[in-house]
């Protein structure tokens, strides 16, 4: 296999420097710790065979191990640094980290870390996880000169005290806002000579054929009209929501006119929680898309006989295959029973934090910050995000990754989780057609976006603010609580019904559980955002 991982690395000198032995003092634990021999510049990072860092990460539901991951081999051969990690399936992963941090079990290093806000101010000020913004100067050149070029990268891991606690990740795609694409099966409307609905009434009547009409031509009732995945960050049924004039997000949280309010307690969101109980009521929804997993919903789309009338994803192929993409179609938003016609946006942003951060147990904090700046070249993050060169990836005349063709029947929803480990790295818009083609589901993406969702979109969104201590200790201590209460107590009315007879009772539990304070920090924070723009 072709190597290019190591080639033009930014900012790397073929000058090595040798740092010798140095002692350091563990703040955790005031013990004395040797650092290890390594180069300060050039590759490989330590000449010393044998060296190894430990690093937790979460993984894909469908990734190996990364040990098994040619990317990290590569690596390896090229800093002469070998990992050693533990990965845990990425729905287990929030609460092993927890048991880690709390028991003080730390490895030197966690990989797209996934810490929160209150994870990053909390550990990082008992020192659990050492400030990395001295490191990010001396050894990390790539990650320095991406900083360069998008000052807003620094402002993004900068917490409120000043320090970087943790990496980025970013990728300027322009795809995050709209999470939630509605496919229909267009094959089925066929069969049963129905129209594409407009209107969420409309739907409902195309969801009852599905159920009642045999559309598959089975002769089993075997379809399910309807699938999504509950308060998933995709797959979500915010946007049926929105039918209603409440965009709703795993959030609860959306912006109208400046004004930040919590979903969960609006009128909309009560008609629209009594509506679609109605249609689970009536067996238009799956009731298990308030307990499947992701491997478990992708398997719904692949039986041998199509069973999905309708489902929600960001992407239609990694449901259903490839080979069954072309029976679907995209359903825009929907106009709802009072007239409104619109679609929300999430709450995400292009550049995140959290993606990578070392610890107070890492001995080698200087060779772990030159091992993941390799990542932040544009050529390694994009080979990091969707997957290797020679395999994903091939080469134009120009030089530029361009995507190789898959085999066929081969999804590259599902490919890039068997290839790509994901975690701290970073792809600006300008390195979309000079470095790296975009990816062309993310090319249609656009398209679809344009096309279906631009034009009914809400112009507002929570933005990602980095709170004060003060604020991120009241956010956690109520928020967590409070969305225990809506999540579930959402999922009871939809499947069991009384909405209408509880809502008063819920609504008052929360104000009594701190929602007019929580969302009042949010408002400030929001306030303050766009006041510093």
């Amino acid at each position: 296999m072709k190597r290019n991982v190591s080639k033009a690395w930014l900012g790397l000198s073929a000058g090595i420097v040798a740092l010798g032995l140095t002692a350091c003092s563990d703040e955790s634990s005031g013990e004395e710790k040797e650092s290890a021999e390594f180069n300060s510049e050039g590759l490989p990072i330590v000449e010393e065979d044998g060296f190894t860092l430990e690093f937790v990460s979460p993984k894909a539901p469908l990734a190996p191990d990364f040990d098994e991951m040619v990317i990290f081999d590569w690596l390896e051969e090229d800093t002469n640094i070998t990992i050693d990690w533990t990965n845990i399936p990425a729905d287990a992963y929030e609460e092993r980290k927890n048991l880690m941090l709390a028991g003080g079990e730390l490895p030197d290093a966690f990989y797209n870390a996934s810490f929160s806000d209150n994870d990053l101010v909390t550990y990082g000020q008992n020192g659990t996880i050492i400030p990395l913004e001295d490191l990010i100067e001396e050894y990390a050149p790539n990650l320095s000169a991406r900083m360069e070029e998008r000052p807003e990268l620094r402002s993004v891991v900068t917490a409120p005290d000043g320090h970087i606690y943790s990496l980025p990740s970013a990728e300027e795609a322009g795809i995050g806002d709209f999470p939630n694409f509605l496919s229909i099966n267009t094959k089925w409307l066929d069969e049963l000579g129905l129209d594409m609905p407009e209107t969420l009434d409309e739907y409902g009547d195309v969801l009852r054929a599905f159920r009642d009409e045999d559309p598959n031509n089975t002769g089993k009732d075997d379809t399910i009209p309807l699938s999504f995945m509950y308060n998933f960050w995709t797959g979500n049924m915010g946007d049926l929501y929105a039918s209603f004039g409440v965009p709703n997000n795993p959030d609860y949280r959306i912006v109208r006119d400046g004004e930040v309010l919590f979903t969960a307690v609006q009128p909309e969101f009560k008609e629209a929680t009594a509506y679609f109980h109605e249609w689970v009521e009536e067996g238009l929804i799956d009731e298990e898309s308030f307990t499947h997993d992701v491997s478990q919903y992708f398997a719904k789309g692949k039986t041998e006989d199509a069973r999905l009338g309708s489902y929600i994803w960001w992407e239609t192929e990694e449901i259903v295959g490839p080979d069954r993409a072309g029976d679907y179609a995209l359903l825009g938003p929907l106009e709802g029973p009072n007239g409104h016609h619109m679609v929300g946006r999430a709450n995400a942003s292009d550049m995140g934090r959290g993606a990578f951060v070392i610890t107070s147990a890492n001995e080698n904090p200087e060779i772990t910050m030159r091992w993941v700046d390799q990542l932040y070249d544009p050529e390694m993050s994009a080979q990091i995000n969707w997957g290797p060169e020679d395999d994903v990836f091939e080469r134009d005349e120009n030089g530029t990754l361009v995507w190789a063709e898959l085999e066929e029947g081969v999804s590259m929803g599902e490919y890039r989780q068997l290839v790509a480990p994901n975690g701290p790295s970073v792809i600006l818009a300008e390195h979309f057609g000079t470095v790296v083609e975009m990816d062309p589901r993310a090319k249609q993406r656009l398209l679809d976006i344009q096309e279906y969702y631009e034009p009914y979109a809400v112009d507002e969104k929570y933005p990602n603010i980095f709170f004060e201590p003060e604020e991120l200790q009241r956010i956690n201590r109520l928020q967590t609580d409070i969305m225990n209460v809506v999540e579930e107590r959402q999922a009871l009315w939809l499947m069991n019904g009384g909405v209408e007879e509880e809502w008063d009772d819920f609504v008052a539990q929360l104000n009594q559980m701190g929602l007019e304070e929580l969302m009042q920090i949010y408002q400030d924070g929001y306030d303050r955002f766009y006041e510093n723009q």
